[in-house]
């Protein structure tokens, strides 16, 4: 009998053409008088006009400085805007950047009053010599997060809001679990606002992640279930031609991305999104589409080094016959090849702008990544990590 625990933390889910109706009423649960819409430049209009009027005198301002990959600067600026305000909750309105500028934002304003002087570098989770983190204690409370997305993006239910530093191209994580969200509104207006693309790419990283958590040294049958069950979903919506109109299909897509998130809380990630993390952050290519690239040639390197949650995978993805070892691996491979072939996904680092000569200090900063230690097979040094990235480039 395996041992483990498994906590799910509150969320409320409010989904429909209805859904929006609900804010005030989750604002007053919350006891909220004074929130904070966190978004950027592009939502200002019928969108924010609608979570404007949904939140009413309860709404104290409007933060639109939210940048792409939640740099320094802005979260620092959404922070002052927290104080400046009086703020008691924030309402994240976007994708993956608006969320965690909102999460990390409400950090750093609550622990640098705790702590002057305290900024994202000295509140950031870091690996020390030894391999092991050394997470911060970020003991101020926090103020109630809500989501309002337009892209399926596993950001929703997590705890971790990795920050940008331009200057050194590193991703800075902040953790604190208070800062998860009380609420997610999946509203049909607010989904459909997204560019297909941008809900392809943000869905290939549910995929991606969902196939990790699988296969990854940690997980229990609660976690296999939610993630399964994200492969259907994804694999299913991927390929739909009428993803660009399609409300259900692309609210489907939220709902996997939330029980993503959810699922891998219990899992691990592994050298797909390491490598995705190393290589968006120094050249600007989405993640979603670098785990797509990168995917088969990590199942690859993988191998049969966990084949039990490989046959997960298989059975999520209908591989019914798909053998065992070596063939099961190759039987993944063959099937997302084909699946992101024929949603066109790029199938090389070089047609995304990675340049060659680039790739060994990607493999140098991905080695430091805490996610790598969820891999199935152990990497032992940035080499291994090399392989990897040339095979795909």
């Amino acid at each position: 009998m395996q041992s483990y625990q498994h906590i799910t933390p509150a969320l409320r889910l409010y989904t429909g053409p209805d859904s929006l109706g609900q804010l005030g009423r989750e604002l007053a649960r919350l006891n909220s008088q004074r929130a904070l819409v966190v978004c950027g430049p592009w939502a200002e209009g019928p969108l924010l006009d609608a979570v404007l009027g949904a939140a009413g005198e309860r709404c104290a301002g409007v933060f639109t400085g939210v940048l792409a990959h939640s740099p320094i600067d802005s979260v620092e600026a959404a922070a002052a805007e927290v104080k400046r305000l009086g703020v008691d909750s924030l309402i994240a309105l976007g994708g993956g950047s608006s969320i965690v500028t909102a999460r990390a934002a409400s950090i750093l304003a609550a622990e640098s009053a705790a702590q002057p002087g305290a900024g994202v570098r000295q509140l950031c989770t870091t690996t020390g010599p030894d391999g092991r983190l050394n997470s911060p204690r970020l003991q101020a409370p926090k103020h109630p997060q809500i989501i309002i997305p337009t892209t399926p993006t596993t950001a929703m239910v997590k705890a971790g809001s990795a920050v940008f530093d331009p200057a050194t191209a590193e991703r800075l994580p902040l953790y604190d679990p208070k800062t998860r969200a009380s609420s997610v509104f999946v509203h049909p207006d607010f989904i459909a606002s997204a560019p297909v693309g941008l809900v392809v790419s943000a869905s290939l990283n549910t995929f991606s992640l969902a196939i990790e958590g699988l296969v990854s040294r940690q997980g229990d049958p609660i976690a296999d279930a939610l993630l399964m069950h994200v492969l259907r979903l994804t694999a299913q919506h991927l390929a739909n031609p009428d993803l660009a109109s399609d409300a259900d299909a692309r609210a489907d897509l939220v709902v996997a991305a939330v029980m993503c998130g959810q699922g891998t809380d219990h899992t691990a990630a592994g050298i797909t999104t390491v490598l995705g993390h190393a290589i968006g952050a120094r050249h600007g290519a989405e993640n979603g589409v670098l785990n797509g690239i990168v995917l088969a040639h990590a199942l690859r390197f993988n191998g049969t080094a966990n084949e039990v949650g490989l046959r997960k995978v298989a059975a999520a993805l209908d591989l019914g016959s798909a053998g065992s070892g070596e063939a099961l691996v190759q039987a993944i491979v063959q099937r997302v090849s084909s699946l992101f072939a024929a949603i066109g996904v790029p199938q090389r680092l070089r047609d995304v702008g990675v340049p060659q000569d680039g790739l060994a200090v990607v493999a140098d900063a991905a080695l430091g990544d805490w996610f790598l230690r969820g891999n199935p097979r152990r990497v032992h040094n940035a080499t291994e990590l090399l392989s990897v990235l040339q095979n795909a480039w």
